[in-house]
């Protein structure tokens, strides 16, 4: 049923009452200050984005994004609770309040952005859609799939994608639907599918869950754009600002070169305007936001810049050992790019 040009009598009931649930928080920073601390959605555990390690501490790439907004408001990079949700479950839970933040491997799309009454801030990493094979099948590209029973877990982007590829390739599949990233990993090595779609970097990290991850390969075909990045409601651009901007504080400071290690020295001795204003020795421009303007000095001095919290999460120190690729920064290669503070 399509609604033009009725006003809001026009709009289906459950987005009147996510535009109503917008509304009645729109002061999220009131909120988390009051409260000292706020809730961020995460994965049910997914290695390298957001799993929780052997003493129960989150970890990962989009647990270092609300770690980093809580640096930024709080000034305390600890001051978040983690709240593990499906990919069924995670819109539901920002859209009642149940979480202030949703960061959790999410594709960024216009549906997404445009009819479910929340707002992405930024993309923390940019991935494709891939598969995952076992070797002894024999298989070298994802055009050798057809027939193929694929495992893919539902409520996400990847089930159209994986329509739509093999649509397009004249091909057919069958699909195994799964809830969870788990699932799906422990579905392929039971032998349930013949192959695992999802992103490629969520590839990387659940090869690591197989008995035999020496056994399993990725193909080279990528099928899909996958923006990942950290959602907010809409209908709060203070809240919005402030975490759009504590992604891009990490981006804008491996620009600079600034670092964990050598924040302090950059701040009490700026080499440029540039680092002077990103680390609030210049300008008001966390005031402008309702925090401190020494925000970006905290998220750098106590989560790192994003090269930092990259290599440690997915990169080159973490079991996943995923190359920067793409999300190096424009400057080396990549399209990571962050507007100045200016």
């Amino acid at each position: 049923m399509r609604y033009k040009n009725k006003g809001l009598m026009a709009l289906p009931a459950a987005l009147l009452a996510i535009t109503a649930v917008s509304q009645a928080h729109a002061a999220t920073l009131d909120d988390v200050k009051s409260a000292g601390s706020f809730n961020c959605g995460v994965s049910t555990g997914l290695a390298g984005f957001s799993a929780p390690d052997d003493q129960g501490t989150w970890q990962g790439i989009d647990v270092e994004v609300c770690r980093a907004v809580s640096a930024a408001v709080l000034g305390d990079p600890n001051a978040v609770k983690f709240t593990p949700l499906t990919a069924v479950e995670r819109f539901t839970a920002l859209q009642s309040g149940e979480i202030d933040v949703l960061s959790r491997n999410t594709t960024w799309t216009a549906t997404r952005d445009n009819s479910l009454g929340l707002n992405f801030t930024g993309v923390n990493f940019y991935d494709g859609q891939g598969f995952l094979v076992r070797k002894d099948l024999g298989v070298k590209s994802a055009k050798e799939l057809d027939g193929a029973a694929v495992c893919v877990q539902s409520g996400t982007t990847t089930e159209l994608n994986l329509a739509d590829y093999f649509h397009a390739n004249d091909m057919q599949f069958q699909q195994v639907s799964l809830d969870t990233s788990d699932q799906s990993a422990q579905a392929f090595d039971s032998g349930r599918c013949d192959v695992l779609t999802s992103d490629s970097s969520q590839l990387a990290a659940l090869r690591l869950q197989l008995a035999d991850p020496s056994g399993a390969v990725i193909l080279p075909e990528r099928i899909s754009k996958e923006p990942l990045g950290p959602v907010v409601r809409q209908g709060d651009d203070q809240w919005f600002n402030i975490v759009k901007w504590s992604l891009f504080a990490m981006l804008d400071a491996e620009e600079l070169g600034i670092n964990s290690g050598n924040v302090d020295e950059m701040r009490d001795n700026p080499p440029n305007p540039d680092v002077a204003r990103l680390l609030g020795k210049d300008g008001n421009f966390g005031e402008q936001m309702g925090i401190s303007n020494d925000w970006a000095y905290n998220i750098v001095k106590m989560v790192g810049n994003y090269d930092e919290v990259f290599e440690k999460t997915v990169g080159s120190d973490s079991p996943l050992d995923l190359e920067r690729g793409v999300n190096a920064l424009w400057t080396n290669g990549g399209i990571q790019y962050a507007p100045p503070v200016r």
